[in-house]
């Protein structure tokens, strides 16, 4: 006799999923990407050293994992959207905060603990879940990808449009427009708003089965289970490389391009071309996710991280040698994000995803505040960003044999059948 399945499930239209999913990234992501831009004014205009500001964004990455798996828990069992909206306002509240900060402490609190809440609500985590729950399984990938590119088409244009601002309005009024910006994530929030059963962590692409005596999984359970899977760690270590790695190179590349004679132009270009080919590096990645393992794909990103990196300062650093690094970096970019959450959904399901993909991102943030902090530090004792530069080449060859230990087979309880 067949099993009882529940009624359909009701789901969102895929194209409006990525349409606003695409949006709020855009804006959230694009915003998050210009940060090392301010370097400069913010701490010329207050006397302030390198590390108080690379402390504040340390911490900003801090705070957004810390939070992350409480916002993923939040939105797992509430929805999406009222995650979301809180997050755009605490964005705008940050950003208004930053422009007025007049200490380093009252700068950490705007760009440092508002901020990096208001990443944690409005980021993949959290639209992740969404995507997880409304997306067939063999196209998640693709279109964690699609969503991943839109995060980088903002940084394409949002980086830009943050240099026009300090041009125009100073960097105290640019941070003022971007405030006013980040409101617009409130009303792209409502077209992610599911019906209640959609949001109680049903795959709606399987037929769901009366649940056993013992009862659905909880989320402690959930948690304990990941964190006892040798692959979820494995995975875990390498985001934790990523996340220092991109930190490191948004905030400090801009300084580290002043230290070489460069102009403030090659910077702006230099995060914009990281932004555009990105676009194509995520969304690429995301459609060789459905075809290929996507351990390997994640071991590949790593390793030609630290060959491309390893080029960069073996030759001679000059606008040209800039652009072709940041294309080329800008491919490997955020293309880690689609195969992880997708390897994530694949192993565990889709109950917890949001939960699950914040505690993944919790190790990308550690190495994010690692990265931001030790390169600004380095920098103010030893005069330049050389040691952090080799630290990341070595760190990509280890995340890349990290990955290859990382197994596919479904071995979350929402998983099995």
């Amino acid at each position: 006799m067949s099993k009882p399945t529940s009624p359909s499930i009701p789901l969102l239209p895929i194209t409006q999923v990525l349409l606003f999913s695409g949006l709020i990234v855009t804006l959230s992501m694009g915003v998050r990407h210009g940060f090392g831009l301010w370097l400069a004014p913010i701490t010329s205009a207050h006397g302030w050293s390198v590390e108080s500001f690379a402390l504040a964004l340390a911490l900003q990455n801090l705070v957004w994992g810390l939070s992350g798996p409480f916002t993923g828990m939040w939105a797992d069992r509430q929805g999406a959207p009222r995650v979301l909206m809180v997050g755009g306002l605490l964005y705008a509240a940050g950003l208004g905060w930053m422009a007025l900060a007049d200490t380093p402490f009252s700068f950490v609190l705007g760009s440092g603990l508002l901020i990096g809440l208001a990443q944690s609500c409005t980021t993949y985590a959290v639209v992740y879940g969404v995507i997880g729950r409304n997306i067939p399984p063999h196209r998640r990938s693709w279109a964690m990808g699609l969503t991943a590119a839109a995060g980088s088409f903002g940084q394409f244009l949002m980086v830009p449009v943050s240099n026009q601002f300090i041009h125009q309005l100073d960097w105290q009024g640019a941070l003022w427009a971007l405030s006013l910006c980040a409101l617009l994530i409130l009303p792209f929030a409502t077209g992610l708003r599911q019906p209640k059963t959609s949001v109680l962590g049903i795959d709606p692409m399987k037929p769901v089965v009366i649940a056993p005596p013992t009862g659905p999984q909880s989320t402690k359970e959930a948690l304990l289970e990941a964190l006892g899977t040798p692959s979820f760690l494995w995975l875990s270590a390498g985001y934790f490389v990523c996340g220092f790695q991109v930190v490191f190179i948004g905030v400090h590349m801009p300084s580290f391009l002043k230290d070489q004679g460069l102009s403030p132009e090659v910077a702006t270009t230099s995060l914009a071309l990281i932004g555009l080919f990105n676009i194509f590096g995520t969304y690429g990645v995301g459609l060789l996710g459905q075809h290929w393992p996507k351990n390997r794909l994640l071991s590949g990103i790593y390793a030609s991280r630290a060959v491309a990196i390893s080029v960069f300062l073996a030759l001679p650093i000059t606008a040209l040698s800039v652009e072709i690094f940041s294309a080329v970096i800008g491919l490997l970019w955020l293309s880690t994000v689609p195969p992880t959450n997708a390897l994530v959904a694949q192993i565990f399901g889709v109950k917890h995803l949001s939960m699950l993909g914040g505690v993944i991102f919790l190790s990308h943030q550690l190495g994010s505040f690692l990265g931001v902090w030790l390169g600004g530090r380095l920098h103010d004792l030893s005069g330049s960003y050389e040691i952090v530069w080799w630290i990341s080449i070595a760190l990509g060859v280890v995340a890349a044999l990290f990955n290859t230990a990382v197994r596919e087979t479904p071995t979350g309880k929402q998983a099995r059948p």
